[in-house]
């Protein structure tokens, strides 16, 4: 089940909504195949071990990281195939909230030696991404910040390269090859031209813009090469979300709040693209709109040793204004370094004590 669950992980960042999962097929004490769940709309990780395990599946056991899917989707049910393949003994780390207990229990039917919760805590740690986002229906969410230790992240005159040190900016690009999608708003691509990229050869995150009136420029350098989404209002006009879909963009209209995209909608439709799980890195009005909206569910900051100043130098989070009694908490916190920055990341919980 170890092995179960450390291969699952080769899956991050590829699987969209699907969690991640793993499985080992023995015969005896013999492990004879292994496999997961590489890709959204993929096979997924018992259909990819028993096909490799062949003949030597029947009379074995199998182990997965979760329990097998009964339903029919974008692959066929992993119980059919667990049945067809000979297969004695299941054994699951974790039961899949989405399932509700039908694929055991429709292994158990059959005759079949069932056990689960071998080290759930850990399968459940591993897709913690996913049952977060089954709970809520959209999204989980990385707000990523990268300012100065008084809160900055750019001085007066707009400037914000860099205020953190090239080991750090490595890290964020490392950190894009684990989620699904990569969101900014339209003021940073209007001031940075950003390509949101994450390490050659690796898995290359979807670019997703938040831009209430669609004025991302036709030319920018996030539309070249790979997908990208543009999330606008039903109010926009019709000639700017026409040329960026001749551009390559996909575009997507939510309705507006306070004329700039409801980011509740624009989630869920990022959810039904297959989009499960994304950082945010900027700029600071949508890092205001989704957390005043309650849709963060993890925050990572980095933070250099310098210090701006001023009231001209712009602050990391716009949005509303609360009171000392209604700050949002960060809980589960671990802080590291970047060479010479800091590094801080927590979960977001609603709202904080005093």
């Amino acid at each position: 089940m170890a092995r179960a669950i450390s291969i699952a992980e080769n899956g991050r960042g590829a699987v969209g909504t699907n969690p991640l999962v793993g499985a080992v097929v023995t015969s005896g004490k013999r492990v004879v195949a292994e496999g997961w769940h590489a890709r959204y709309g993929g096979p997924h990780a018992e259909a990819i071990a028993l096909a490799r395990a062949g003949g030597k599946a029947r009379g074995g056991t199998i182990y997965v990281s979760l329990e097998p899917c009964s339903h029919s989707g974008k692959t066929p049910p992993c119980t059919r195939m667990v049945i067809a393949s000979g297969i004695k003994r299941v054994v699951y780390a974790s039961p899949d909230p989405h399932e509700r207990g039908a694929g055991a229990r429709e292994l158990h039917r059959t005759g079949m030696a069932m056990a689960g919760g071998l080290m759930e805590a850990e399968s459940r740690q591993m897709n913690s991404e996913y049952f977060i986002r089954l709970r809520q229906g959209s999204p989980f969410v990385f707000l990523k910040l990268a300012m100065t230790m008084d809160g900055k992240i750019a001085d007066y005159r707009g400037q914000s390269k860099w205020i953190t040190s090239p080991l750090a900016r490595k890290w964020t690009r490392a950190l894009r090859s684990q989620v699904d999608a990569i969101m900014v708003g339209s003021g940073t691509v209007l001031a940075d031209n950003p390509r949101l990229t994450a390490p050659a050869g690796g898995h290359q995150p979807i670019r997703v813009v938040v831009d209430s009136r669609a004025v991302t420029p036709v030319r920018s350098r996030l539309l070249k090469g790979g997908r990208s989404i543009i999330i606008t209002t039903v109010s926009t006009p019709g000639k700017n979300a026409r040329a960026l879909r001749k551009a390559g963009a996909e575009v997507i209209a939510v309705r507006a709040r306070n004329r700039l995209v409801d980011m509740g909608p624009a989630l869920r439709a990022l959810m039904k693209l297959g989009i499960g799980s994304l950082v945010c890195e900027g700029g600071a009005r949508l890092a205001g709109s989704l957390l005043d909206a309650k849709l963060v569910n993890r925050m990572v900051v980095v933070m250099s040793p310098r210090l701006l100043g001023g009231t001209g130098s712009l602050s990391a989070i716009a949005g509303r204004d609360f009171p000392l009694a209604s700050t949002k908490l960060l809980t589960e916190l671990s802080v590291s370094r970047l060479g010479p920055d800091i590094l801080v990341e927590g979960t977001v919980k609603g709202k904080g004590g005093r």
